[in-house]
């Protein structure tokens, strides 16, 4: 149990960095204007810190054959990064944080249930049981009731 809180403790304060991060990325896009610009902004600092950690962690760069032999479509999470940064710029003034987040868990759980259980791209099968399918209904509830 032990072993586990601190991974815990920090998975939370991740959440937590992507409801700040909304909400910076929401006034940012009200202050410029624009969804896209914002967007940018928004990775343009990531890019800065991923930067500095690949520097302090004097990480060396993968090597051409290494980079050879990644699968094609592991290439393309920044796609779905830029997607969720310029839907949440949107989307947060219209829903509210409460909201768009509860969507975003439910929609990652869903997402998640499907990925464990067929192992897709490369994930250990998790089959969807019965105490899962519950935790997805609760949470599910959970999405309704901080919507309505």
């Amino acid at each position: 149990m032990l072993r586990l809180l601190l991974p815990s403790l920090l998975t939370v304060a991740s959440g937590v960095s992507i409801v700040v991060q909304q909400v910076l990325n929401t006034r940012l896009r009200a202050d410029l204007g624009s969804a896209a610009w914002a967007g940018f902004v928004s990775y343009a600092v990531g890019l800065a810190c991923m930067t500095l950690l690949i520097l302090a962690l004097r990480d060396p760069l993968p090597s051409a054959s290494v980079a050879a032999r990644v699968p094609w479509w592991a290439w393309s999470g920044g796609v779905f990064g830029a997607l969720f940064i310029g839907l949440a710029t949107v989307l947060v003034p219209q829903l509210g944080a409460a909201a768009f987040i509860a969507l975003l868990v439910a929609g990652q759980m869903l997402a998640s249930i499907a990925f464990d259980h067929f192992g897709w791209m490369g994930l250990a099968q998790r089959p969807l049981d019965g105490p899962r399918l519950i935790g997805v209904a609760l949470l599910v509830g959970g999405v309704v009731l901080i919507r309505r």
